[in-house]
C-alpha cells in the first residue's frame, strides 16, 4: 500500500516509517519541523528511520533550517519513501500531496503535543490538532481514501476514578485543551465514518517511550538530568501513575491496525494501546537509579494543572480485535532507553 504518514519527524512517526517500509508499503511522510523541540533531533529521526545516518553531518552543516530541510529532501526521497514539508493547516498543499498520489491510507500522528502547553495556548492547539485533523478528512473525502489511522491520548480520560480505562468509559470531561482536541478529533471521525464510509482506528497512546523519545518528556529528561548530575523536577509527592508503553509495542500494535484496515470494511473503533501496567512516578525513577547506577536530584513541586493522577490501559479490546500483545517490561524498556542514551554520549 501507498500510506500517508504525518508527523515522520517525530518520536513514533519515524518508528512507524522504518516498520512499515520494512515490510515492504511505500510511505509519503509529511511534517512541518515544528521547533517545538530541535530540528537537529527530527532530522536526525527521518535519516535513521530512512536508514541514511551518514548523511547527518552533512545536512546539519547547513547554516538555515530551510538549507537543511532542503539538504534533508534531496537525500531521503525515493521511490519507497516521499518525504513533503507540509504543515496541516496548509490545507492548499495537503490537497496537492493528495492529487498527485495514490494514497490508500492516511496515519495521522502529526499535532502540537503537550498538556502543559496546551494550557499556554489553545487556540492554536485547536488550530493543529483539529483543524489540521479535518483538512485531512477533507482531502480523504474529496480524494476517495477510505482507510484512516488516528492518534488519540490516553488524556481523554482526565481524572478516570475507574482503573483500567476502558474504551466504554465516559470522557466528557477533559482537563486540558490537548486532550479535549483529541476528543473532539474522536468525535469528528465518526462523523466521516458515517457519513462519507472512511473506515478508523482512533488509537488512545499510553504514554509511550523509548529511543527517539522527545527530551522534554519525563523518562528522557530524568535519563539525561541524572546523567549530567541535574536536579529532576518532580510535581507531587510521586505518587503519580502512568502507563508507560514501550515504542516497539505501540509501532507493533499500529501496524496490526494498518492490518485490519486493509482486511475489514465498515470499521470505527476506538482502541487503547498501552502496557496494561501502571508505574509510580517514584517507581520510575528508582528504575532509572538501579540501571544508571546512579543516585538522582530531585527537586520537589507542586501538581501542575492539567496533570492527572492516574493512567491505566485496559487493553481486552486490542487483543481481541487485533491480536495486539504488549511484550516490553517496564524494567527491561528502561535498560534499553539508557542504552540507547548513553550509546550517543
Amino acid at each position: 500500500m501507498k500510506i500517508l504518514i504525518t508527523g515522520t519527524a517525530g518520536f513514533i512517526g519515524s518508528h512507524l516509517v522504518e516498520k512499515l517500509l520494512s515490510l515492504g508499503h511505500a510511505v509519503i511522510g509529511v511534517d512541518n519541523f515544528h521547533e517545538f523541540y530541535s530540528l537537529d533531533i527530527k532530522i536526525k529521526n527521518v535519516l535513521e528511520s530512512t536508514n541514511k545516518i551518514e548523511y547527518l553531518d552533512e545536512i546539519l552543516s547547513e547554516d538555515s533550517k530551510e538549507k537543511k530541510i532542503n539538504s534533508l529532501l534531496q537525500k531521503v526521497n525515493s521511490d519507497e519513501y516521499f518525504l513533503k514539508y507540509c504543515d496541516l493547516k496548509d490545507a492548499e498543499n495537503l490537497n496537492k500531496i493528495f492529487k498527485n498520489n495514490q494514497i490508500d491510507m492516511v496515519i495521522n500522528l502529526a499535532g502540537l503535543a503537550g498538556v502543559r502547553p496546551s494550557l499556554e495556548n489553545p487556540i492554536e492547539y485547536e488550530k493543529v490538532n483539529v483543524g489540521g485533523y479535518l483538512n485531512l478528512l477533507e482531502c480523504c473525502k474529496k480524494y476517495n481514501v477510505k482507510r484512516f489511522i488516528q492518534a488519540s491520548s490516553s488524556s481523554i480520560y482526565g481524572d478516570n476514578k475507574v482503573v483500567p480505562f476502558k474504551e466504554t468509559d465516559i470522557v466528557d470531561f477533559a482537563i486540558s485543551p490537548y486532550a479535549a482536541t483529541k476528543k473532539s478529533c474522536e468525535v469528528l471521525g465518526h462523523v466521516y465514518f458515517k457519513l462519507y464510509n472512511i473506515d478508523s482506528l482512533q488509537f488512545r497512546f499510553f504514554t509511550v517511550y523509548g529511543p527517539r523519545q522527545r527530551p522534554d518528556l519525563a523518562i528522557h529528561k530524568f535519563i539525561d538530568k541524572i546523567y549530567k548530575d541535574e536536579s529532576i523536577p518532580v510535581f507531587g509527592d510521586g505518587e503519580t501513575y502512568r502507563d508507560y508503553t514501550y515504542i516497539d509495542d505501540i509501532i507493533d500494535g499500529v501496524v496490526k491496525g494498518v492490518q485490519y484496515l486493509e482486511k475489514n470494511k465498515n470499521v470505527y473503533e476506538i482502541i487503547n494501546l498501552g502496557e496494561s501496567d501502571a508505574i509510580s512516578l517514584n517507581f520510575m525513577i528508582e528504575t532509572i537509579e538501579k540501571h544508571m547506577n546512579k543516585k538522582s536530584k530531585i527537586d520537589r513541586l507542586p501538581m501542575q494543572p492539567g496533570d492527572v493522577k492516574r493512567t491505566f490501559a485496559e487493553i481486552d479490546k486490542a487483543k481481541n480485535l487485533l491480536g495486539y500483545n504488549p511484550t516490553t517490561k517496564f524494567d527491561d524498556g528502561i535498560q534499553k532507553f539508557i542504552r540507547w542514551y548513553l550509546g550517543g554520549k
